[in-house]
C-alpha cells in the first residue's frame, strides 16, 4: 500500500489566497479516484526550501493524502501538472511512501 501526499500552496504567487473551491475540487477528484482522502486545511504547514541563488523561501501549503495500493507513476506525473497549471506553480510536491495498514 501506498500513501501518496500533495503540498499544496495556500497563496498565489502575488500573495492572495487560494478560494476554497479549489481545495474542495482537489478532495473531490480524489476521493472519487481513490475512495477517500484526507485534507489538512485548517492549519497549513510552513514549508521553507532554499533556491538556486540561496535565498530561503517560505510558502504556506495545506497537505492532501490518499492511500492506494498500486501507485501509478504516470497518473500521478499527469496529475501535477494539472495542478501545477491551476495552482500557478513551477512544481508541485507529490510523494509517496511505501506503508503498512496495521
Amino acid at each position: 500500500m501506498h500513501l501518496i501526499q500533495l503540498f499544496l500552496p495556500v497563496y498565489d504567487n502575488n500573495h492572495q489566497p487560494f478560494s476554497r473551491s479549489q481545495f474542495d475540487t482537489v478532495r473531490t477528484e480524489l476521493a472519487d479516484t481513490f475512495g477517500g482522502v484526507t485534507a489538512f486545511t485548517r492549519s497549513p504547514a510552513a514549508g521553507l526550501w532554499e533556491d538556486d541563488d540561496g535565498d530561503v523561501c517560505r510558502d504556506d501549503v495545506v497537505l492532501i493524502e490518499v492511500m492506494a495500493d498500486m501507485l501509478d507513476r504516470q497518473w500521478w506525473s499527469d496529475y501535477r501538472r494539472t495542478l501545477e497549471q491551476r495552482f500557478q506553480q513551477e512544481e508541485v510536491l507529490i510523494r509517496a511512501s511505501a506503508v503498512e495498514r496495521l
